[in-house]
């Protein structure tokens, strides 16, 4: 009896976790497809008695959520993906090839980069985006996205290539391949765990991120979603069910993301310590 309860109370602790984790969805879950505020304050926590999917239509298309979703989707898409492509060339040129000194101090530099709090560089770097003259336009957030995930994207996919056996590219040499062909052809294909697992975490900064999007773009048209969803709220703040339907649409391409990719994300976490 004592080893079953011993067994089984770890899962008992992850289920709760799970379900104090999931709870706020819910709430929100139930309260997009309820028919107005009456319904979700008489049964805040409840399972509505009418499904009114029409919340979804009407903030989709009255309320912008398209405009700003899609303007989310492109910006975060983008920028976590060349973010992955300059860090990858970064990393396998301090690990895998050979300069001495200067890999070193090269990674130390990125290391650097990460001990600076973003909210540190909002100044300097709105000084740098108004003399770009890209100020209110996507590539205001797309380049400063892509320098801010830079240095930890190179941390982690530099560590998943130290892993790598140096025979793989003894024989790639051997077959003829100088460096861009071994990086794109060898390195590339072993290291898809880990940029999986660094794109996760680079796309879900990009989304949710606030601060830069609320003050470098002052279009409408431009905006992202957080930034979207608080106008959503000063415009309908006495609509809750249509609000909580926005919220959905933010959530829903996280996990569709993490649905298709969640094999990769496992494989990047744990290959290091296999490896090791």
């Amino acid at each position: 009896m004592t080893h079953t309860l011993k067994k089984s109370l770890p899962h008992v602790v992850l289920l709760s976790y799970l379900l104090v984790i999931l709870f706020p969805f819910l709430f929100v879950l139930f309260s997009s497809v309820k028919k107005d505020n009456n319904a979700i304050a008489l049964n805040p926590f409840g399972i509505p008695q009418d499904f009114v999917f029409s919340n979804y239509v009407e903030a989709w298309v009255n309320a912008k959520i398209s405009t700003y979703f899609f303007n989310s989707l492109y910006i975060s898409m983008l920028a976590s993906v060349v973010s992955i492509l300059l860090a990858s060339m970064f990393a396998f040129a301090v690990t895998r090839m050979r300069q001495g000194k200067w890999n070193t101090l090269l990674f130390s530099l990125v290391l650097i980069g990460m001990l600076i709090p973003n909210n540190a560089l909002m100044l300097p770097i709105y000084t740098i985006v108004r003399k770009l003259g890209i100020l209110n336009t996507h590539w205001a957030l797309i380049i400063p996205y892509i320098a801010n995930a830079i240095p930890f994207t190179i941390i982690i996919l530099a560590a998943f290539m130290r892993s790598l056996p140096r025979e793989i590219e003894e024989a790639a040499v051997m077959d003829g391949l100088k460096a861009p062909g071994i990086f794109a052809k060898i390195i590339v294909p072993l290291t898809v765990p880990a940029m999986v697992t660094v794109f996760i975490v680079n796309f879900l900064g990009n989304w949710n991120e606030f601060l830069l999007a609320n003050y470098f773009l002052s279009n409408d048209e431009l905006r992202t979603l957080p930034v979207g969803m608080v106008q959503f709220r000063d415009q309908y703040q006495m609509n809750y069910a249509q609000m909580s339907a926005g919220i959905v649409y933010s959530v829903v391409p996280v996990i569709v993301i993490y649905a298709i990719l969640q094999e990769k994300i496992i494989e990047g976490v744990t290959a290091g310590g296999v490896k090791g």
